[in-house]
């Protein structure tokens, strides 16, 4: 009976662990990232180790992805010097990566307008909606940069705070 029910044990605990799958959360031990580059002309991001590229991946950009995001709602993504700066573990996009946008310049610039500049800027990747808006349209996002799900979970697991990102036209 004991060795039975040892048994039952084993074989719920297999299938339960099995029933998880994979986890989205991988583990990095290599050279660190020192530099995230954007190359939104290309559509192209780089995650650098010096002037080594790490990993190179094609992107897909904000709805309007010429030009430089001025003021909440434009559909563009942000150009110049930011920071990754958060991340979402629990993102409706799989996983994602914050960049610093808005800084105090791109502040100044909507408010002269008498717009705010938006925010929630993240490097991210798919899920189950972008999945289907990225089949239609190659910029679909609302200013941020999008990878395919396995992609982002190498830049999650590779980008810490703090990394600088470049985004050039």
């Amino acid at each position: 009976m004991r060795r039975w029910l040892t048994g039952l044990i084993v074989v719920g605990l297999i299938a339960g662990l099995s029933a998880c799958g994979p986890s989205k959360f991988k583990r990095y031990s290599g050279p660190p990232v020192t530099e995230v580059l954007v190359l939104k002309g290309e559509r192209k991001m780089y995650l650098l180790s010096g002037n080594r590229a790490l990993k190179a991946y094609n992107i897909g950009l904000g709805n309007e992805p010429i030009g430089h995001k001025q003021v909440e709602g434009d559909g563009k993504t942000p150009e110049g010097l930011y920071y990754i700066d958060r991340r979402n573990p629990d993102s409706k996009y799989h996983l994602s990566v914050g960049v610093s946008y808005p800084n105090v310049v791109d502040s100044a610039n909507a408010a002269s307008f008498g717009m705010r500049p938006g925010g929630d800027i993240f490097i991210h990747g798919q899920g189950p909606e972008g999945r289907v808006l990225s089949q239609r349209q190659r910029d679909w996002t609302a200013g941020c940069i999008a990878v395919r799900d396995d992609e982002v979970e190498d830049v999650y697991a590779m980008v810490r705070n703090g990394t600088p990102i470049r985004i050039l036209p």
